[in-house]
């Protein structure tokens, strides 16, 4: 999948890993910073809980990351190009038959992901730690925004003006805060919640988008 025009940061490590013991050894670290924040929150999260999680020395997370702010950034960098590639694969299969189906299938897939990938549903994309966790100019949520609006243009023919964007952004925002609600009310989302964030979406995104 193309990137968007949005700048993504190129990552917080501090040295990248080459061989296959140290990328295995990163990613444990990732599944164990994934597990924790579930458990004790990003508040809660410190590196030596995370290194005996992962089951590595100490030493090891500290020459791979600064701090754990940087860890978090990597795992939510990795849950960005996770989305993204469902999303791809969802685009791909050319069932779509209208630019809306697409929207959809974001949504499926953010809600999917807070279901069935740990950590998830506590950091979203990064805004527990930092709004602009992903770009340093964007808004974190303007970043996924920009990403769609790119699909919507190269796959669907939407037409690509200020106005997506725009709209895009604002729909992010909207679904981002009712899909938290829907699982702050029931641990896999209250159905009456989400099923009526996609009904406002879909409403939004119809009146204020050209295809």
């Amino acid at each position: 999948m193309s990137t968007s025009t949005a700048t993504v940061a190129t990552g917080p490590l501090r040295r990248v890993p080459v061989q296959g013991r140290s990328v295995a050894r990163v990613q444990r670290m990732l599944d164990a910073c994934a597990e924790l924040v579930d458990e004790v929150g990003y508040e809660g999260l410190t590196t030596t809980l995370l290194a005996e999680r992962a089951e590595v020395a100490i030493g090891s997370v500290y020459q791979f990351f600064p701090d754990k702010r940087a860890i978090v950034q990597a795992l939510t960098l990795r849950n960005m190009e996770a989305y993204l590639q469902r999303l791809a694969g969802s685009w791909a299969d050319g069932s779509f038959t209208d630019w809306w189906d697409g929207v959809d299938a974001a949504i499926d897939e953010y809600i999917a992901m807070h279901r069935s990938v740990p950590g998830f549903r506590t950091l979203h994309f990064g805004d527990v730690v930092d709004v602009h966790l992903l770009d340093e100019e964007s808004d974190n949520n303007a970043v996924i925004a920009g990403r769609v609006a790119h699909v919507l243009v190269e796959q669907f023919g939407v037409a690509e003006t200020a106005r997506l964007r725009f709209a895009l952004e604002i729909a992010v925002e909207a679904a981002d805060a009712l899909i938290k609600l829907a699982f702050r009310r029931h641990p896999d989302g209250d159905d009456t919640v989400l099923g009526e964030a996609k009904a406002l979406i879909r409403e939004y995104l119809h009146r204020h988008v050209d295809a």
